[in-house]
């Protein structure tokens, strides 16, 4: 009986971190880890793909700081005009969680 409860705990605390840092925008997300990368805008392929920019958002327990808009983006790789814009997710835990956009033009 014992071994029941603590097992029970232990899966308990595991799903409320989980509900902490989840990565918003993930495809998929894993409960103990999260890699994934997938396409947040189609090519416009009048533009030219020289320049790219990244922008990182991160959060930790239950705190999230940063800018991973596009915009910031943008301004980070200086591009005036996108070609196609990507994301990566990245979760441990529900502990730590990244969220990086990257923007690629000219």
């Amino acid at each position: 009986m014992r071994r029941v409860i603590i097992w029970s705990a232990v899966i308990a605390v595991t799903v409320m971190m989980c509900g902490c840092a989840i990565p918003y925008g993930a495809a998929t997300y894993g409960g103990v880890y999260t890699s994934v990368k997938g396409p947040v805008t189609g090519v416009d392929n009048s533009v030219q793909c020289v320049k790219s920019g990244v922008a990182v958002a991160k959060s930790i327990v239950c705190v999230g700081t940063g800018d991973a808009s596009i915009s910031a983006a943008m301004s980070n790789g200086g591009i005036k005009k996108v070609h196609h814009v990507d994301n990566e997710v990245t979760s441990f835990l529900g502990v730590f969680a990244e969220y990086k956009t990257t923007v690629y033009g000219e």
